[in-house]
This record gives structure tokens, sequence and C-alpha cells, in this order.
């Protein structure tokens, strides 16, 4: 009896042995299990931590674009509000200087019995102004046999010409003048054969 009670206790001893190394074994896989966890849990923080950066790149990067772009935007209205300025007061300037211009144009068609020197002086004048018109980029306009514009001619009077077209300048009272699209004084003029 005592031998098998050895055996049987044998045997529960064995199996108890054999036990912890089972339970070793479970302990090791959760141990596994854990770590394998923790590592995913790991990456995904690292990959949410990435992703999170990444976003914020992104963020950074596009408010970066928006004030490249403002900054664009404001150096070009003011290059044009200095080029507008620049016309502005040109064209105010010369629209002062104007009345002068046509005086000497009207005392240059009215000298009849003049010396030949006073006449040549004032042509001289006229000339002078007309160069340094040029130099600041100022054209004139509203030639006769011109075709009225509304917008460039000012029509203070109408007639009726066979000789001329429709719509046409028939004369000019007073000379028109612009600098690049700005107009500084509006032409003064007849209409032929308008409606």
């Amino acid at each position: 009896m005592k031998k098998e009670e050895n055996k049987k206790t044998s045997g529960k001893e064995k199996k108890k042995q054999s036990e912890p190394t089972e339970e070793v074994k479970t302990d090791e896989k959760t141990d596994e299990k854990a770590e394998n966890e923790a590592e995913c849990k790991e990456s995904s923080k690292e990959e949410s931590a990435q992703s999170k950066l990444e976003e914020e790149l992104k963020a950074k990067n596009d408010a970066y674009l928006r004030l490249a772009a403002e900054y664009e935007n404001y150096r070009r209205r003011t290059t044009e509000e200095k080029t507008n300025i620049y016309a502005d007061a040109t064209a105010k300037a010369i629209k002062e200087i104007l009345p002068i211009g046509d005086s000497i144009e009207m005392a240059l068609k009215s000298v009849d019995n003049v010396p030949e020197e006073y006449k040549k002086g004032l042509e001289l004048i006229c000339n002078q102004l007309k160069t340094s018109l040029e130099k600041l980029n100022v054209e004139t306009f509203g030639e006769v046999g011109e075709e009225f514009n509304p917008e460039l001619h000012n029509a203070v009077m109408k007639i009726e010409d066979d000789s001329l077209g429709e719509n046409t300048i028939a004369q000019v009272f007073q000379t028109g003048y612009k600098t690049g699209d700005k107009i500084i004084r509006h032409a003064m003029v007849q209409v032929a054969n308008c409606d």
C-alpha cells in the first residue's frame, strides 16, 4: 500500500512538477502577449505622434503659403499705388500747365502783322512745351477727321456736312491730352453728321 501511495504521490508530484512548467509556459505566453500589446501601443503612439506632427507640418506649411501670398499681394498693390500716385501727380501738374500752352497756340494763330522774330519765338516756346510733354509720356488727341469718341471728346457743337463722314470731328476748339489710359483733359470738338 505504501508503494501504491508512493506511486500516487510520486504521480501527483510529477503532475505538480509538470504543472509549473505549464504555468511557466502560460506565463511566458502572457508576457509575450503583454510585450506585443505594449509594442503595438508604442507603435500606435508613434504613429499617432507622427500623424500629429504631419498635421502640424501641413498647418505650418499652409500658414506659410498664405503669408507668402499675402505678401505678394501687398507688394503688387503698393507697386500699383506708387505708379498711380505718379500718374495722378503728373496729370494734375500738366492740367495746370495746359492753359499756358493753349494761350501760346492761340497767340501763334493770331499773329499776322508782327515781326518774324516774335513769331519764331512763340513757335520755339510751343515746340519746347510739346517736347516736354512727350518726355512725360503725354499724348495729344482730337484732330480734325478723327471719329468722335464720347470717352475722349467733349462735343460742344454739331453740324451737317456732306464732305465729312458720320460722327467725324469737324473742328477742334481745345486739344485733348492723356497719359497712358488716364485722360488729363477731354478734347473740345465740333462733330459732323451725328444723331
